[in-house]
């Protein structure tokens, strides 16, 4: 009996040391939310949170802010490998500000998802972190448009005007314009995104930026005429930053397309590097693939 005892607790001790060091070699990932002008945000945290976690990759942890108030906001950056913003609102206190900066600067991945390139328009240290933001006081003090002319060039555009406009959300086509790099490497040449709105005219420093994927911002349904950014990195200081404009809603994060950018944009602002692959259900040049995310939680 006393073999036996002995035995059960010997694998037990196995079964839990065994989960604990999958935990440990899994990449800690911190969401930030609780305010933002996109009222579906819990629920877009949450389809963020469960593709991360799905992918085997990822733990994952949100910080929410008050709804009102950002008073005793305070999270422990440099005690995660990646930070994704999914927040758009007031001004955290100058303290967390501070270890926010220290911690991308001394090595920390940041990835900002739309709404989140809204947020801090008068935070100088911020906008070299996303390195183009939209909204917020934006304009031509705040950086050049970056966008690419009917000539394939990158143009750094010094024009007055406002950051931020989109036109009618729409599905629409993302060109992979650096194949090369890790995120966007196996990619097709383009795919189609599902219904989104498609960021244009954003302004900001951009600097240290490579544009990875742009998309045509269409006049017909109110763009800029303008191949916009859609996947973007930027290094600030040792930090890596992962920037996509992307993911408006529930229906546009349930984008195959979306999800694997998501994932595979996060893995290298965490690394450096890049082991998810591209599913087969990616979407095609003229298809969209969508994965309904209630469907798949039932």
């Amino acid at each position: 009996m006393r073999t036996l005892l002995l035995s059960w607790t010997c694998l037990l001790l196995f079964v839990f040391s065994s989960a604990v060091f999958a935990d440990d070699a899994k990449l800690k990932a911190l969401i930030v939310d609780g305010q933002n002008n996109h009222g579906v945000w819990p629920k877009t945290t949450q389809m963020m949170k469960s593709y991360l976690e799905d992918s085997g990759k990822f733990t994952v942890d949100v910080a929410t802010t008050g709804k009102k108030s950002t008073d005793g906001f305070a999270p422990v950056f440099k005690d995660y490998d990646v930070v994704i913003s999914n927040y758009n609102g007031q001004r955290w206190p100058s303290a967390t500000d501070k270890a926010f900066v220290e911690y991308v600067n001394s090595g920390g991945g940041f990835v900002v998802v739309h709404a989140a390139n809204n947020a801090f328009g008068d935070w100088d240290e911020y906008n070299r972190i996303i390195g183009l933001g939209g909204w917020g006081g934006r304009n031509a003090q705040s950086g050049p448009y970056v966008y690419f002319n009917k000539q394939d060039e990158i143009v750094r555009d010094t024009s007055k005007g406002k950051g931020g406009h989109h036109g009618r959300q729409h599905p629409f086509q993302v060109i992979v314009r650096d194949a090369d790099h890790p995120i966007t490497q196996g990619m097709p040449k383009s795919w189609m995104h599902t219904q989104d709105e498609l960021y244009d005219q954003l302004r900001g420093p951009a600097e240290n930026m490579k544009v990875l994927a742009t998309a045509y911002a269409d006049p017909a349904t109110g763009g800029s005429g303008r191949h916009e950014p859609m996947i973007m990195t930027i290094d600030y200081g040792k930090g890596r930053v992962f920037h996509t404009p992307m993911g408006h809603a529930e229906y546009s994060m349930e984008c195959v397309g979306f999800i694997t950018t998501l994932l595979r944009g996060t893995e290298w602002a965490a690394t450096g590097k890049v082991t998810k692959t591209i599913p087969d259900d990616f979407p095609e040049p003229n298809a969209e693939a969508k994965r309904p995310f209630e469907a798949e939680k039932n």
